[in-house]
């Protein structure tokens, strides 16, 4: 059974940071881009960003692009996203995620598999 499970989500002030990390299990990052996504209620979900199964290409969405960071640790089976500088109009429900196809195809979903969600709320 795959399953990804999200923590680190918070409030935070405009311009802070927060660290997402995602708990994978059940496939193997040799055969999946993992990544992130996002959803604010009542509009449809963005791909944030993720790493292709080789590590040889890195996605990001451009408004988060210089801002965000994602990383992976495949022995631990891990997921991170660095987020710095964080702004309003990112406060949304962040969702680890994985595929087998990680590109800018990432941008608009649907993914293989995604995790339940952790809230991140940037106030002004």
């Amino acid at each position: 059974e795959v399953q990804l499970v999200e923590s680190g989500g918070g409030l935070v002030q405009a311009g802070g940071s927060l660290r997402l990390s995602c708990t994978v299990s059940g496939l193997s990052f040799d055969d999946y881009g993992v990544g992130w996504f996002r959803q604010v209620p009542g509009k449809e979900r963005e791909g944030v960003s993720c790493i292709s199964p080789t590590d040889d290409f890195i996605y990001y969405l451009p408004s988060v692009k210089g801002r965000f960071t994602i990383s992976s640790d495949s022995a631990q089976n891990m997921v991170y996203l660095q987020m710095n500088r964080l702004i309003p109009e990112d406060t949304a429900v962040y969702y680890c995620a994985a595929d087998t196809v990680c590109g800018t195809s990432w941008l608009v979903p649907p993914y293989d598999y995604s995790g339940q969600g952790t809230q991140v709320t940037v106030s002004s």
